[in-house]
């Protein structure tokens, strides 16, 4: 008979398609704890029941309120609660960063089981530069705020790693494209199951074939970083400053114009000085 666990809370990552990716120690966690935390039971059913665990699940996702996570919480003191999502490593794009600073700040053990995780996997695939890489989740779903998520992270010098669904897909190419320009790209599918798929190209190559067929499973993309600029002109930093300059604080505009046209913060920082004068 397995013997119980230490009390705490442990984060379980799962496989995010081949059970053959469960770890032993993750399967051994879910056979021993008292109970755990499903963002859907329904899905985590059938993992459980290919490892054999047996213990009590309890729901636990975004809608979750208050008063579950203090009864949780009253129970790591004396409890082993193992934490898992429908598929990957928990709190990647998926609830739980919440309980897990509760329970720190609350003094309780937190343990740790790495595993699978769709973002990490898709980064292997890609054939993009993987030495900085930025993770946005889910981009909004409306076009105004989507475009301004974009922007946001437009200049950043780093892969983009996003997730997506198929029918949404053509749509977040092209939004990409019209911010980004036209960058390399990979459309990572059905991770570990039986058609994962590759697909590389660029922004404006990818947004027409998927904005003609939506595909299914679940999606991650990929985004090249932007090149590197072979040199701007005083009227681009001007624009550039400008711009910046209207939201933004001095130094704050020459840091992000800096970093967006490649040049030194200082060369900026002082023709924003010069504008300002």
């Amino acid at each position: 008979m397995d013997q119980p666990l230490p009390p705490g809370l442990y984060i379980v990552a799962t496989p995010i398609g081949n059970l053959g990716d469960m770890t032993a120690r993750a399967a051994d966690t879910l056979r021993r704890v008292d109970y755990i935390l499903a963002e859907d039971k329904r899905v985590s059913a059938k993992l459980l029941a290919h490892v054999g665990a047996k213990a009590p699940m309890t729901a636990y996702h975004d809608h979750s309120d208050e008063r579950l996570r203090e009864r949780i919480l009253s129970d790591l003191g004396s409890k082993a609660v193992a934490l898992v999502s429908d598929a990957g490593t928990p709190l990647i794009s998926d609830p739980g960063y919440k309980l897990v600073r509760a329970a720190r700040q609350a003094g309780h053990a937190i343990y740790t089981l790495p595993g699978p995780c769709a973002a990490i996997a898709a980064l292997t695939l890609a054939g993009l530069p993987t030495d900085r890489f930025l993770f946005l989740g889910f981009l909004p779903a409306k076009a105004k705020a989507r475009a301004d998520a974009i922007t946001e992270v437009a200049s950043i010098r780093a892969s983009l790693v996003l997730y997506e669904t198929g029918p949404r897909l053509g749509d977040t190419l092209g939004a990409l494209n019209a911010t980004l320009g036209d960058r390399e790209v990979a459309v990572v599918r059905e991770l570990t199951k039986l058609h994962e798929e590759c697909v590389n190209g660029t922004l404006s190559e990818l947004a027409s074939r998927y904005g003609e067929l939506a595909p299914k499973g679940e999606i991650v993309i990929v985004v090249a970083p932007p090149s590197k600029p072979e040199g701007a002109s005083s009227a681009q930093i001007d624009s550039a400053l400008d711009e910046a300059l209207s939201r933004l604080s001095p130094s704050r505009a020459a840091a992000e114009v800096a970093e967006l046209l490649g040049l030194p913060r200082k060369q900026v920082y002082a023709r924003a000085i010069e504008k300002l004068g």
